[in-house]
């Protein structure tokens, strides 16, 4: 590649010195066009059957596009059966209009206007190819021959357009794009558009829709941006237009590009779910859309349930959403890094704590719930996380709060699993780990029976008795110890039978059930004879109780982890 570059030609932007679009932000919701019936469609390695096609059209009026591109009906067959279907089906809601694509080619116009009868509102979308390179290599015709294809087109459109009105009175609104805009003279699209206009008779009260795509992306969507506001700005009888932009994403920068466009003036967008389309594909209207719900503006479309959409997506189209695609793919609300971890559960915590009403929380753009998805896999475990990651996992998956202290014990564990097993551990991977290292955990020590008693002085005090029975590797052994509480007694106890040295740290419960058999857990922090540190966990209706099943549990992993070094 090295000298392989040299025979492309650098994109020229157009001259601007007074944009004005770098300090303009987004404040509301383009008119929104779905294109995947049609742009997307095509697209396809396996196009899509009736009902498939039947499938994405409900679910895209079920998502509320109001403007939706259904085919090219003058092309095929099968492009023409789909409308034919959904008129003749009545699938239309009177709020919705159905586009209909064709080239400035009378032929074809006429039996387009065949294929829409009978619908209640229609966007006839005619178009022809513009660019420098396309009259140069395609059409052989200089700007002149280019504008008579359009104002042809145009002038049969209107005649047929009234003679439909007239017998049935169907609402007909006109759309055309100088096609590979971004590769066309800007004064010469403006030109052209201008024709177009003057012909189909253009006012404030009944617009054109002129859609200006980046057929092919050809430059960065800055540049994209200065051309939709020279555009907008030079255009003769503005108020009789809506602009509108059909980015492609050939260099990557759909998403970009459109925003940008947006703020330089543009008021429509055409694209497709996922951004499914020629090549390298069309505009993500997902993302377009949910970047502004980000950012407190209601984008008009509901995609409060993504995954379901996704699911139909994929069953229509054969396509795959890719895992890290944004919002809606399987990884889109996970992370492995170790401070990520812990910074998203802080936030959790803290939105919690605070009740504030904004969504707060490091490296999460989104609420996950707002688009139907769990919290469960915001986290996924894996040997690089870190050490509140698996806490975290416990807490959403069994109401397990683990004290701070606890969380680089367990964090180990999971690292040290996941790098045995070689791969992520899933949720109930964790939960089970947890529970057999703590809960579960079967070790030389077992409580069979045992019970509590108080006593207390005339002056106030008061001392526990523990009484009960332990297994001791088979051997039955009675213990028995008196305390200040039930702790302190159960310390005594062990020690009665040679269990010594170790130390009592800190403690922590809380509840994991509600109602009159509520369940606590409680998180017990020994250290160990000799040095460090280890925990146990316990879980009874009575809170001492598991309170002493935590003790053991810390003793019997203690004396395992002797054992086994």
């Amino acid at each position: 590649m090295q000298y392989a570059n040299k025979k492309y030609i650098p994109f020229q932007p157009v001259k601007m010195t007074n944009r004005e679009w770098p300090d303009k932000v987004i404040t509301k919701a383009p008119v929104w066009c779905s294109v995947d019936l049609r742009d997307g469609n095509q697209a396809l390695v396996t196009p899509m059957q009736l009902d498939e096609k039947l499938l994405m059209f409900k679910t895209l009026v079920d998502i509320g596009f109001k403007e939706i591109e259904v085919g090219f009906p003058s092309a095929s067959d099968t492009e023409y059966e789909i409308l034919r279907t959904l008129i003749e089906g009545n699938y239309i809601p009177d709020d919705v209009t159905v586009q209909v694509l064709v080239q400035a080619r009378a032929e074809l116009i006429k039996k387009t206007f065949e294929a829409v009868k009978g619908a209640k509102n229609v966007i006839i979308h005619f178009y022809n190819s513009t660019s420098t390179l396309q009259r140069k290599v395609v059409f052989k015709k200089d700007m002149d021959g280019i504008v008579d294809i359009a104002v042809e087109g145009a002038r049969l459109i209107r005649k047929l357009t009234e003679e439909e009105v007239a017998k049935s009175g169907m609402n007909i609104r006109y759309e055309y794009s100088p096609e590979s805009f971004t590769g066309t003279e800007i004064d010469f699209s403006i030109r052209i558009c201008e024709e177009v206009m003057r012909e189909l008779g253009a006012t404030k009260e009944n617009p054109v829709i002129l859609n200006l795509p980046s057929t092919v992306e050809m430059s960065t969507p800055n540049t994209y941006a200065d051309q939709i506001e020279y555009f907008c700005k030079n255009l003769h009888n503005r108020e009789a237009a809506i602009v509108s932009i059909h980015p492609h994403n050939d260099r990557g920068t759909a998403v970009a590009s459109a925003e940008l466009a947006i703020m330089a003036g543009a008021e429509r967008v055409e694209g497709t779910l996922f951004g499914n389309g020629e090549r390298t594909g069309n505009l993500d209207l997902v993302t377009v859309a949910l970047n502004m719900f980000t950012q407190g503006v209601d984008p008009q479309l509901d995609f409060s349930n993504i995954l379901e959409i996704k699911n139909i997506y994929e069953k229509c189209t054969k396509m795959h959403v890719h895992e890290r695609q944004p919002y809606a793919g399987e990884l889109a609300f996970t992370a492995f890094s170790g401070s990520h971890q812990d910074a998203i559960r802080k936030g959790y915590d803290y939105m919690e704590d605070s009740k504030t009403p904004y969504w707060e929380v490091p490296y999460l753009p989104i609420n996950p719930a707002d688009v139907n998805r769990e919290y469960e896999p915001v986290i996924r475990i894996n040997s690089q996380s870190g050490k509140g990651g698996a806490a975290f996992v416990l807490e959403h998956a069994c109401g397990y709060r683990l004290p701070k202290e606890m969380h680089p014990e367990f964090g180990a564990i999971v690292k040290a699993a996941s790098d045995a097993y070689g791969d992520e551990l899933k949720e109930q991977q964790i939960v089970e780990l947890f529970n057999k290292e703590y809960t579960e955990f079967k070790g030389k020590y077992t409580l069979l029976q045992h019970r509590f008693t108080e006593l207390r002085d005339m002056d106030g005090t008061t001392e526990t008795r523990f009484e009960g029975y332990i297994n001791e590797n088979g051997a039955i052994k009675m213990i028995v110890g008196s305390g200040n509480g039930p702790i302190d007694s159960f310390f005594q106890a062990l020690s009665s039978i040679g269990i010594t040295g170790y130390e009592f740290v800190n403690y922590h419960e809380h509840a994991i059930s509600r109602g009159s058999d509520a369940l606590g857990i409680c998180y017990i922090e020994l250290k160990v004879p000799g040095n460090g540190h280890i925990f146990g966990v316990g879980i009874n209706a009575n809170i001492n109780v598991a309170a002493i099943q935590g003790i053991l549990c810390a003793i019997n992993r203690a004396e395992a982890h002797h054992t086994q070094a």
